[in-house]
């Protein structure tokens, strides 16, 4: 199984892209969609769109698994977030790519087996999964890389009907 995992932003969109096959894990790509801070939003959005359908298009995941957002503090951010999280799943559902949402803590408890475990204990577990020299940068592609393992364990086990039940 191909996963590609996404940490959603819209100054930076994290990727990571995984095969599971067997019980072994081995990283595709890896990487960020970067937009300008002084661009307008709606043009960081095509940008952000244009982007991930062509790595759509590259990687030919069989699903994607993005962040399930929460609002914070900062409704003004979140709101962003979600409006390209939103091009995000559109780019996945036009080409029949199946979606799933994890929260983070479903990510490090999957990851690290510890749901309280911090940013660079799910780091670290994640370069060791893959077999990598050293952890991902930028953190957003080590977070989407994450997200594509969660995604892989969770997959085809009761917690993933629960959860796209939901």
């Amino acid at each position: 199984m191909t996963v590609i995992g996404i940490d959603p932003g819209y100054a930076i969109v994290g990727y990571g892209v995984v095969e599971y096959k067997s019980n072994h894990f081995r990283m595709l790509d890896f990487g960020a969609i970067t937009t300008d801070a002084h661009t307008p939003f709606n043009i960081r959005l095509i940008h952000i769109y244009n982007e991930l359908c062509a790595l759509l298009e590259r990687c030919k995941p069989e699903a994607l698994a993005v962040e399930k957002l929460f609002f914070n503090t900062n409704q003004k951010t979140a709101i962003d977030v979600a409006q390209a999280r939103g091009v995000i799943v559109l780019a996945a559902q036009q080409r029949n790519i199946p979606v799933f949402e994890y929260t983070p803590l479903q990510v490090k408890q999957s990851v690290v087996g510890y749901g309280r475990a911090e940013k660079k204990q799910v780091q670290e577990m994640t370069r060791i999964m893959l077999n990598l020299q050293k952890i991902p940068k930028p953190d957003d592609a080590a977070d989407a890389l994450a997200m594509a393992i969660c995604h892989c364990h969770t997959s085809g086990s009761a917690i993933s009907t629960y959860l796209n039940k939901r």
